[in-house]
């Protein structure tokens, strides 16, 4: 069983920083590819950032420049550095993972940015 538990979510004011950690546990997987995704009130859900455990990172354009994603393969971790945020960050931000065998997401993490 895999459990995915995110942290650092929060409200900040624009152009404020924040950064998300998802701690991976139980049978994740040497090969495998992590990454957050958001979903904002009446939107669907969209990739933000995805990092395999190489280190090949993917990201959408609304965040490149301002979101990095890096990872701690002995720790099971990825982490979300987020920069300049905007309004239209605003929203909930979740974990995924992909292993050769399946996909796992986390109960994700809040992520409020105010005008």
């Amino acid at each position: 069983q895999v459990q995915l538990v995110e942290s650092g979510g929060g409200l900040v004011q624009a152009g404020g920083s924040l950064r998300l950690s998802c701690a991976a546990s139980g049978r994740i997987f040497t090969s495998n590819v992590m990454g957050w995704y958001r979903q904002a009130p009446g939107k669907q859900r969209e990739l933000a950032a995805t990092i395999s455990s190489a280190g090949s990172t993917k990201y959408a354009d609304s965040v490149k420049g301002r979101f990095t994603i890096s990872r701690d393969n002995a720790k099971n971790t990825v982490y979300l550095q987020m920069n300049s945020l905007t309004p239209e960050d605003t929203a909930v931000y979740y974990c995924k993972l992909n292993t050769p065998f399946s996909n796992h997401w986390g109960q994700g993490t809040q992520v409020t940015v105010s005008s």
